[in-house]
C-alpha cells in the first residue's frame, strides 16, 4: 500500500489498497495537484478539529462561561470553524526507525482560535502498516478547559476514486442505536435503537437499498449522515464498521477507540468539483466513516463528555485495514 499526505490540512491525498486480483487502486476522492486543496473543497482527507461535526449555534456553556464559535454550516459551527485544522500547515517529521513507515504532524492552536478557550497542543501520526492497515493516532494537551474532538474527513470509493458512486457498496456498522437529528443535523440530545429504521446497519446492506426512502433521518440529511453510537467499550480499540465493494472485492475495517462513528454518503457532491485524472464527484461518489465522540456533545449532557482539562492528555486511535475477498 502507498499513502501520500500533505501538509496543508494534514490531507491524506492519495492512499492506494489492493483488490482481488492483487492489484493496487487510489481509493480517496481529491486533486492530483496538491496546490489544488488550497482554493477550497469539502474536506477531501482532511484532518478536522478542534471539534469534528456540529456545535449548535456555534455556542457552549463551560463553567459558566459563554463561548461563541465561529458558524461556518448556517449558524452552526462545523469541523473547527473558518479556518480549522484542515486549513492549518502542519508541521511533518519523518519518524525514521519506527518498524511501519509513518509521518508525526503537529500543531498548535492559540487560545481564542475560532472562539475555543485555551492553548491547544496537538499531535497527529499516521503509520502505514505490514498489514495494510492506516493507523492514525491523535493527542492533544491543553492548558484551560476546552472541548477537543478531532478524526478524519477521508472519502472513499473502494471500486476506485472517480469509479461512479459508492451506492452498491455493502456496509456494516457495528451499532445498536444512533443519535437522531433535528433540522441542521444538530442531534436531538436522543438515543434511539435502529431497530426497524434505514439506520440498522447490524446486517450488511447496500448502501443504495435504502437510501432513498421517506424516512425523515434520510429526508433531513439528504442520505446518510448520522452518528451511529458504537456497541463497545469506550477506549477499547474495536471493531466500528466493515465496507465491502463487490466487483473489486475491496474490503475497508474500520477499528477504533472512539464511542461513536459518522457515516457520510457524499451528499452534497454535485458533479461541479473536479478531481484526480479530471473525474467528476457526483453525489454520493464517496463515503467517510469519521470516528468521533457524538456532534454536539459540549451541549448535550447526556452525550459522553468531550472537555479536556489541564494536566490530562487526549489520546484516540483509529484503524483503517484493508483486504480482498
Amino acid at each position: 500500500m502507498e499513502v501520500c499526505v500533505i501538509s496543508l490540512g494534514g490531507i491524506i491525498q492519495k492512499l492506494t489498497a489492493p483488490c482481488r486480483n492483487g492489484s493496487y487502486e487510489d481509493v480517496v476522492l481529491g486533486f492530483d495537484a496538491p496546490d489544488r486543496y488550497a482554493e477550497g473543497h469539502p474536506y477531501f482527507g482532511a484532518l478536522i478539529g478542534r471539534y469534528g461535526n456540529r456545535i449548535r449555534s456555534g455556542r457552549f456553556l463551560l463553567d459558566e462561561a459563554e463561548y461563541v464559535l465561529a458558524t461556518n454550516d448556517g449558524e452552526n459551527h462545523l469541523h473547527g470553524g473558518l479556518h480549522g485544522f484542515d486549513k492549518v500547515e502542519w508541521d511533518v517529521e519523518h519518524l525514521a526507525g519506527e518498524p511501519d513507515a509513518a509521518l508525526r504532524l503537529s500543531c498548535v492552536s492559540a487560545d481564542g482560535e475560532e472562539g475555543y478557550p485555551g492553548r491547544l497542543n496537538v499531535t497527529v501520526t499516521y503509520s502505514l502498516t505490514s498489514r495494510d492497515e492506516l493507523r492514525i493516532d491523535y493527542r492533544a494537551t491543553t492548558d484551560k478547559p476546552t472541548p477537543v474532538n478531532l478524526t478524519s474527513h477521508v472519502y472513499f470509493n473502494l471500486a476506485g476514486q472517480g469509479r461512479g458512486t459508492v451506492i452498491d457498496h455493502e456496509v456494516e456498522i457495528f451499532a445498536s442505536h444512533f443519535t437522531p437529528v433535528r433540522e441542521g443535523l444538530i442531534p436531538t440530545g436522543s438515543i434511539q435503537s435502529v431497530d426497524g429504521t434505514p439506520m440498522d446497519f447490524r446486517t450488511r446492506t447496500a448502501i443504495g437499498e435504502r437510501i432513498d426512502d421517506t424516512d425523515e433521518q434520510l429526508l433531513l440529511a439528504g442520505g446518510y449522515d448520522h452518528n451511529w453510537v458504537l456497541d463497545k467499550e469506550p477506549g477499547n480499540l474495536e471493531i466500528a464498521a466493515r465496507v465491502l465493494e463487490p466487483s473489486s472485492g475491496r474490503q475497508l475495517e474500520v477499528y477504533t477507540t472512539e464511542p461513536g462513528l459518522q457515516f457520510y454518503t457524499g451528499n452534497s457532491l454535485d458533479g461541479s468539483i473536479c478531481g484526480k485524472q479530471d473525474k467528476s464527484y457526483v453525489s454520493r461518489s464517496g463515503f467517510c466513516l469519521e470516528t468521533q465522540h457524538y456532534p454536539d456533545s459540549p451541549n448535550q449532557p447526556a452525550f459522553p463528555p468531550t472537555i479536556l482539562m489541564p494536566g490530562e492528555v487526549y489520546e484516540t486511535k483509529t484503524v483503517y485495514r484493508f483486504t480482498a475477498t
